[in-house]
């Protein structure tokens, strides 16, 4: 099976060099070793030396050339917004006391859905609203995404 031994940037890899395009969800995006299938039929293995989040755009190096383009899937997600960038803040501190996934973007905040979490940032006075965008969350502290353990609480890690 082909392997893709490296990851090129979003714009830094030839395009001229595209072979197949895979079209991936979070959860899928943040692997080190795992198989695709693609959407030409180019079926490969991820072979990574660490855990890391693939973005939109990015390009997978193939070992015997050429690339494979990432394209992130749309997923259900909360986008929130407040009135004050003291509100925001707040509201960012009450997400990460929590402990949950959330990607940052100019004056919102998105993470997935989750009905209690859309009431606790209404009542701090949050605007939620339901959309469908790609997601990657903001790496923790010491490199990974969520809880610095993994994705997300219970879940195991991915190899």
């Amino acid at each position: 099976m082909i392997r893709a031994l490296d990851v090129s940037l979003a714009g830094h890899w030839p395009r001229g060099e595209l072979r197949d395009v895979v079209r991936l969800g979070f959860e899928d995006r943040y692997r080190r070793r795992r198989t695709y299938k693609a959407v030409g039929g180019l079926e490969f293995l991820l072979d990574l030396a660490d855990v890391r989040v693939l973005k939109d755009g990015d390009g997978l190096k193939l070992e015997d050339g050429g690339y494979v383009a990432v394209e992130a899937l749309p997923e259900p997600l909360m986008e929130v917004d407040a009135d004050s960038p003291g509100d925001f803040a707040r509201l960012s501190w009450h997400l990460g006391n929590r402990h949950l996934a959330i990607e940052i973007g100019p004056g919102w905040i998105r993470l997935r859905e989750d009905h209690v979490i859309a009431d606790l940032l209404r009542r701090l006075g949050g605007r939620v609203r339901m959309i469908a965008a790609p997601f990657t969350p903001e790496a923790g502290a010491y490199g990974a995404v969520g809880d610095g353990h993994g994705y997300k609480h219970g879940q195991k890690h991915h190899d």
